[in-house]
């Protein structure tokens, strides 16, 4: 198995997936910042940590939903490549490229399956 296609697995295991959306939104609830200051530390927190794709894929929604651009998101790896260190904002960077292919291809099988499920129906 792919690594991409172990990280789309990661992204439909349901357990996994609804502790952290409640975890996420427990922390949400208990911060007073703005939706576009959260997830921009969000972010800078993911590249601390060495976050791999599927991390970020788990924001991605959240972070266009409060208006961040990938323009923010290089602007945030540019802020902690000195605290994080160059190769761990490379690998961010990486992993927020794969992280949103991933976002298009699991947009794909749904679309397709859409798609699937009109074609059955008509």
């Amino acid at each position: 198995m792919t690594e991409q296609a172990m990280e789309a697995q990661i992204m439909t295991e349901r357990p996994l997936l609804d502790t952290l959306t409640d975890m996420t939104a427990a922390s949400v609830a208990r911060t007073e910042l703005e939706p576009r200051e959260l997830m921009l530390v969000r972010l800078g927190a993911l590249a601390a940590v060495h976050a791999p794709p599927s991390s970020y894929l788990l924001n991605i929604g959240p972070a266009a939903d409060s208006g961040l651009t990938l323009e923010d998101a290089q602007s945030v790896l540019v802020a902690v490549a000195p605290i994080v260190g160059a190769p761990t904002a490379l690998a961010a960077a990486g992993a927020i490229f794969k992280a949103l292919g991933l976002a298009v291809a699991v947009l794909e099988d749904e679309l397709d399956a859409e798609l699937d499920e009109l074609e059955d129906e008509g």
